[in-house]
């Protein structure tokens, strides 16, 4: 009679490690949004994503390499997949309103998304280290409203003598305020309130010609 040998003990599948990796960085985004990126420690992300210290260890072997995945995915999360949706519509309005919308969102999903991007950036100037530069969601997010306001300005959605400079920057102060409002401050019902009244000032600011 043939014995089959049984498969002993050895890494997890890819995918399961990828499920372990990704568990990992959602309890190290909660932990570094409320502890900060000092405050935070493997044994707080450990108990949060219910797995052991070494465990973390063994897949970010640093604190830091670990901040790095969490901005990743937070960009994937709602940076990058808010402005893959935004440039599927036309108007300037309908951009921001979808980019916003991603954004809402992505935070129902995966809570503290919010607010580890509002931290992000103070943590960007307590540790410059941490700011690899492709990875500024800040940065990011200003260049694709340049882009958004240029298009806006060649169809004559705004006005030809617009100054993008000055529009790009107030509608980035926008997206920061309303990103520092749904990590700290108001609810997610809230939000959905304050984006249509959001929406509503905008669209008094960004005129038509003639209109």
């Amino acid at each position: 009679m043939s014995i089959t040998a049984s498969r002993g003990p050895g890494r997890p599948p890819a995918a399961k490690a990828d499920e372990t990796r990704k568990r990992i960085v959602r309890a190290a985004r909660q932990v570094f949004s409320e502890r900060g990126y000092d405050g935070a420690t493997f044994q707080e992300i450990a108990l949060r994503a219910d797995l052991t210290r070494p465990a973390i260890n063994h897949y970010f072997a640093s604190k830091q390499l670990l901040y790095g995945a969490v901005v990743d995915r937070t960009n994937e999360l709602v940076v990058l997949a808010g402005i893959e949706r935004a440039r599927t519509e036309v108007t300037l309005m309908a951009r921001l309103a979808a980019f916003l919308a991603v954004a809402l969102e992505a935070d129902i999903q995966n809570p503290s998304t919010a607010a580890f991007l509002a931290t992000e950036v103070m943590e960007a100037h307590r540790h410059p280290e941490l700011n690899r530069g492709d990875n500024d969601a800040v940065q990011i997010s200003r260049e694709f409203l340049r882009w958004a306001v240029a298009e806006a300005i060649a169809r004559e959605e705004l006005a030809p003598d617009t100054d993008p400079g000055p529009l790009v920057e107030t509608l980035l102060l926008v997206l920061c305020g309303v990103g520092f409002y749904a990590g700290f401050v108001g609810s997610h019902r809230e939000m959905e309130k304050i984006l249509a009244t959001v929406g509503q000032a905008l669209a008094g600011i960004l005129w038509r010609p003639g209109g």
